[in-house]
């Protein structure tokens, strides 16, 4: 199933039912799981592990050194996980010594034409990153989050589970879980109801969810006296539970 017109490294380890098309190029210590599909003109190279059922698409380029003026060489790499969609030109790069030295997606993600995930950047499943939607290095990208096209993060920041980042928003601080974020730099805009109702959330969990956005960003209390309303919540709630432990967690403060 690999092309003859294909470059693959001897040191590259190509398991069963992998298809490589033509003038791909697959360099030293990448590991490419069962039954991956990879177009022509794509180029992988390594310390890259991809898992099984995987598709990328022409000139993705997957693997290679982090764009950090800081990187000098060392040995980080790239993790990958299963049935995982790269569409035209993504790229994603490998980690840094200036994090854990890794690069992580999870599966079933789709990574639309031009995305981009930068160095020591942490996705996690079921994502979507629209067209030319992009990551800065050691961002976290929590379950079902959906970016729209040309969005942006900032390094460092979070978004949590079930987000909806709008076409063209900027985001420059984290973004708790279940929230819908717009404009530049992006500000909370209501919660992703419709996301979650389509993820099997109940009615009455959707509504707790709304209440607790309520008393963060519309009751006019300040952050602390906010939380100590959503930790009531929470104690019954596991959805604010989650929502609560992401604002806590939170090391650039969270958009408001």
């Amino acid at each position: 199933m690999i092309d003859a017109r294909a470059v693959v490294s001897p040191q590259a380890r190509i398991e069963a039912g992998v298809h490589i098309g033509a003038f791909t190029i697959i360099g030293a210590d990448v590991l490419i799981g069962k039954g991956t599909w990879i177009g022509p003109h794509a180029v992988i190279n390594g310390p890259t592990r991809i898992g099984a059922d995987n598709k990328i698409f022409q000139f993705a380029s997957i693997g290679d050194a982090p764009q950090d003026k800081k990187y000098g060489g060392e040995p980080t790499r790239l993790e990958i996980g299963d049935r995982n969609v790269f569409r035209e030109f993504v790229s994603v790069n490998r980690g840094t010594i200036h994090d854990s030295g890794v690069t992580r997606i999870g599966s079933d993600n789709l990574l639309m034409a031009y995305a981009h995930v930068a160095h020591d950047c942490r996705v996690g499943d079921k994502i979507v990153m629209a067209n030319c939607a992009t990551l800065g290095g050691h961002v976290e990208i929590g379950d079902w989050v959906i970016m729209g096209g040309l969005s942006a993060v900032h390094q460092h920041c979070k978004i949590g589970a079930h987000c909806f980042i709008a076409n063209n928003a900027a985001v420059t601080r984290d973004v708790p879980p279940y929230l819908m974020a717009i404009g530049q730099p992006a500000v909370p805009h209501s919660v992703n109801s419709e996301g979650l109702k389509r993820r099997g959330f109940t009615t009455g969990q959707i509504r707790n969810i709304r209440r607790a956005y309520r008393v963060l960003y519309r009751s006019g209390l300040k952050l602390a006296s906010a939380l100590e309303k959503l930790d009531e919540a929470a104690a019954e709630q596991p959805e604010i539970a989650a929502f609560v432990a992401f604002i806590k967690q939170s090391s650039r403060s969270i958009v408001r």
